[in-house]
């Protein structure tokens, strides 16, 4: 089923202002504009196919899947203030990037998330208690990569995380993993990261290793803008996207805040990784709408009027617009935001019932077998905490 508006035409739309000059580049691929009309940016033509052969259900779900993480985000967000977390890094105005690149993903391909990919994980069947339980700091991990799609574990340490995947796509390529021609079986992996990350050395030897070893592998960069308080501008001088060149890796830059645009163009770069054709390289221009981290300020660096900027161009609101475009029933908006308010009020209940790490776990898993040393650690522990209820008795 085509994508493109009644009657198979487009519809041009005015330029939206940016609000970082880096916005302006007309090399981006979008397919649709802010106002959520279908208007394809030169650099779409190439990936319209892709777009044409996908389904109502496909777009229903695209749209499901923004709204549901939002509400579950804004859920973790009030449960961290309210002392159930310890931390939380929020994906607000990140969703489309996140829901597009990862529905692009097929099963058996790697996926290796940074901190704020939520629906990333959610989407491959990570329960969303699990990234819960790791931001209150009950596991140190959260879950098992093999149980969930081969989705790997959150990196808080910016940028460790690529080398990890590039040596997962060394392996794929050293076992015949990938390049076969058989699609069915043939992996790819995709590795996520920011902007404020792309600045780190261990992204760019990740990087060398995968062109040197022709990984099948997606470096996805979530351009939110900001590092922190450091905006993008003063980390790079040239578009982020353009970084790849240097290590002969193709690359392309997106308008990440379109959910199509952003899976078409994550899909074909997959497709050329898992074939064979060596790694790509995918910057989706975005916005943090909100902090960096419940523990960050972000009044202190930004302004409204780019803030009012960015919010012109939500992700959801753009989806929505399009879907209604296309003859979408006001049921179907009101059912997919039922089941986000259900899905972050199940989230609210269970975290609440989650209490508080065993101590006696932090002793546990150090050695694989009892150590004399631990033991006695365990022990002076247990007789520390005993001695303050004896002072109380």
């Amino acid at each position: 089923m085509s994508c493109r508006s009644e009657g198979g035409g487009t519809v041009s739309v005015g330029k939206v202002t940016p609000s970082h000059e880096a916005q302006a580049d007309d090399s981006a691929v979008r397919v649709l504009a802010a106002d959520g009309t279908f208007a394809p940016s030169p650099a779409a033509e190439r990936y319209l196919p892709l777009i044409d052969a996908l389904t109502d259900a496909d777009l229903e779900t695209f749209y499901r899947d923004m709204v549901t993480v939002r509400a579950f985000d804004r859920q973790a967000t009030n449960l961290q203030r309210q002392g159930q977390l310890a931390l939380w890094p929020p994906s607000f105005g990140q969703e489309a990037a996140q829901v597009g690149s990862v529905r692009a993903a097929r099963a058996h391909d790697h996926v290796f998330p940074s901190y704020r990919e939520h629906v990333v994980a959610t989407v491959r069947g990570v329960d969303p208690v699990a990234i819960i339980r790791l931001m209150r700091g009950l596991t140190h991990g959260g879950w098992n990569p093999a149980d969930h799609q081969n989705t790997h574990l959150y990196t808080l340490v910016l940028g460790a995380h690529t080398l990890h995947a590039t040596g997962l796509g060394m392996g794929l390529v050293f076992d015949g993993r990938c390049g076969t021609g058989d699609a069915e079986r043939d992996e790819a992996v995709i590795v996520y990261y920011g902007d404020g990350a792309s600045s780190q050395g261990d992204v760019h030897e990740a990087m060398v290793f995968a062109a040197s070893y022709r990984t099948p592998q997606v470096f996805f960069l979530q351009n939110n803008q900001w590092a922190i308080s450091v905006p993008v501008e003063t980390q790079s001088r040239a578009p982020l996207f353009q970084r790849a060149a240097g290590y002969g890796m193709p690359s392309a830059r997106v308008d990440g805040n379109d959910v199509l645009a952003s899976w078409a163009v994550t899909k074909l770069a997959l497709d050329e990784a898992r074939g064979g054709d060596g790694p790509r390289a995918i910057e989706a221009m975005t916005y943090r709408m909100g902090a960096h981290t419940t523990s960050d300020d972000p009044t202190k660096y930004r302004t409204s009027a780019e803030e009012e900027s960015w919010a012109r161009r939500d992700p959801i609101a753009r989806m929505r617009a399009y879907l209604e475009g296309r003859g979408a029933a006001a049921s179907f908006f009101a059912d997919v935001d039922a089941e986000a308010a259900a899905y972050a009020d199940d989230v609210r209940v269970r975290t609440n019932e989650l209490g508080d790490i065993p101590v006696d776990l932090m002793f546990d898993h150090v050695y694989s077998e009892p150590h004399p040393l631990v033991a006695e650690q365990k022990q002076w522990l247990a007789d520390y905490e005993a001695s303050f209820e004896e002072g109380t008795a």
